[in-house]
């Protein structure tokens, strides 16, 4: 192993394993999905995910698999769930740089990519966390990357790589797993059959062929998703939760923004090196007809946010499948501003002592970058835990359980359904309307159920005690 590629290795690990376990889980992404993790696990059922007591298909279970069994290995902890993302951050950036050194792209480009990568603000953050988009961003990238090189030459190698990526990407996320390398590859073969003036029937057969072997592990579990639930479960797999989030469709999963969301969101999409990647999309534009390379990563970033735009539910992290393109661009632009930078070593003004000590700021800046997300990581997620943690709730819940007194959640949300399963291991019992409300409550004096509402329950509910997460008030109340 190089030294390149053993730096880029442990920087990377660091950045995505220190302290990965030292706060709770926090926000509605985590709580639900590490619930049916952990409902999974209990239950033993690997082919439904349940989401307190209930059917929840909104994506396939890869992610739901691979934290179900960190859990049965490690034990249910919030380190346990969030290693799954973990691996998939540290697999993207070194297959990244794998591959730029594949396509002949130099060691320090190759390696300021892979750190750009890892170093991107909401990459870093959403790789540490419980999820599906690590995993989904790994699967997208293995399978450009891997039809990329394909393209140039073609070896088993390469085909394996694209099958993979198609495999994880859709065992992810499903349809957007497959249209998120999918645009990008049409994108580019359109683009390079425009340019050539002539159609290349093999560059568009072949992936498209890899495709229909990587979608098999996902068949495999539509089949028995079928067996088990019948058509109306692939169906909101395939359709009400995919294509229905695209359209607007799917009401229930919100996240509906303008079509200018992403746009007001750039500024703070790939930071820190926004500034490179927005300055070198705009450098190299004149070059992208002669440079097949740029061309690819250029239109890897731009067809994939045009069809994010034009989908209805939208949210910041969904552009994580662009930050390794991005940062290839930024490492590209970085080598440009390097080189004219080297040019004025010998001149005695401010930007040659800038240039004489060009290393040694390089390296000062990297120190400070990766310091500040090892602070983060120590420091201020856990001093999060004060506001945005579900275990003084579930606390509550269990203290009174073990008073002997019957506990219900009231239309319970996704975050405190899927945070009561994870850290009590078991279903609470779950009440939907006002009658079986009454009914509960007024079965046992002792009974206590638990509302989320931006109000204060009225008469005959009598509040017991508030507890907050976040801005989110619970109220137990009896009557």
């Amino acid at each position: 192993m190089s030294r390149a590629v053993s730096s880029l290795f442990l920087l990377a690990a660091l950045l995505f394993f220190f302290a990965l376990g030292n706060h709770q889980l926090q926000g509605s992404t985590e709580a639900r999905v590490a619930g049916i993790a952990m409902e999974m696990h209990v239950d033993n059922d690997w082919v439904t995910p349940r989401l307190f007591g209930e059917p929840f298909l909104e994506k396939p279970p890869l992610s739901l698999w691979l934290d179900a069994g960190a859990i049965r290995a490690f034990g249910g902890t919030p380190w346990a769930v969030r290693l799954a993302s973990a691996f998939a951050g540290l697999f993207s950036v070194m297959v990244l740089y794998g591959m730029l050194r594949r396509f002949g792209r130099p060691k320090a480009v190759a390696w300021s990519a892979g750190f750009m990568l890892a170093t991107m603000a909401s990459y870093w953050s959403n790789t540490r966390g419980v999820g599906e988009d690590g995993l989904l961003t790994l699967g997208v990238t293995m399978a450009l990357l891997g039809f990329f090189q394909g393209l140039r030459h073609s070896t088993v190698g390469t085909s394996l790589l694209f099958v993979a990526g198609i495999t994880i990407a859709t065992l992810s996320k499903g349809v957007l797993g497959l249209a998120m390398p999918g645009v990008v590859i049409f994108s580019f073969l359109l683009a390079e059959s425009l340019m050539d003036k002539r159609l290349k029937v093999g560059d568009w057969l072949r992936p498209g062929l890899l495709t229909l072997a990587g979608l098999i592990p996902l068949l495999i579990w539509l089949v028995v998703l079928y067996q088990r639930g019948g058509a109306h479960a692939v169906t909101e797999v395939l359709l009400t939760n995919s294509v229905g989030r695209f359209s607007g469709s799917f009401v229930e999963a919100g996240h509906y923004e303008p079509f200018y969301y992403y746009l007001i969101k750039l500024p703070q999409a790939f930071l820190p090196w926004n500034i490179l990647v927005y300055l070198g999309l705009w450098h190299f534009r004149k070059s992208l007809m002669a440079n097949r390379y740029l061309l690819f990563f250029t239109v890897w970033i731009l067809a994939q946010f045009l069809m994010l735009t034009l989908a209805s539910s939208k949210r910041t992290v969904y552009l994580m499948s662009l930050a390794p393109a991005a940062a290839v661009i930024a490492a590209e632009y970085a080598r440009v501003l390097y080189e004219k930078l080297q040019a004025h070593e010998g001149a005695s003004s401010l930007i040659g002592r800038i240039a004489r000590h060009r290393h040694a700021l390089i390296g000062g800046l990297l120190v400070v970058v990766v310091g500040c997300y090892l602070i983060s990581a120590q420091w201020l997620l856990p001093h999060a835990d004060r506001k945005l943690s579900f275990v003084p709730l579930v606390e509550q819940i269990q203290a009174l359980q073990a008073n002997g007194q019957n506990v219900a959640l009231f239309q319970a949300d996704e975050r405190v359904g899927g945070a009561s399963v994870f850290y009590t291991q078991r279903v609470i019992k779950g009440l939907d309307t006002g009658a079986q409300l009454h009914a509960f409550l007024t079965a046992s004096p002792t009974n206590v159920a638990v509302i989320a509402g931006e109000s204060e329950p009225v008469a005959p509910l009598k509040v017991l005690k508030v507890m907050m997460v976040g801005r989110q008030p619970y109220y137990f109340v009896g009557e």
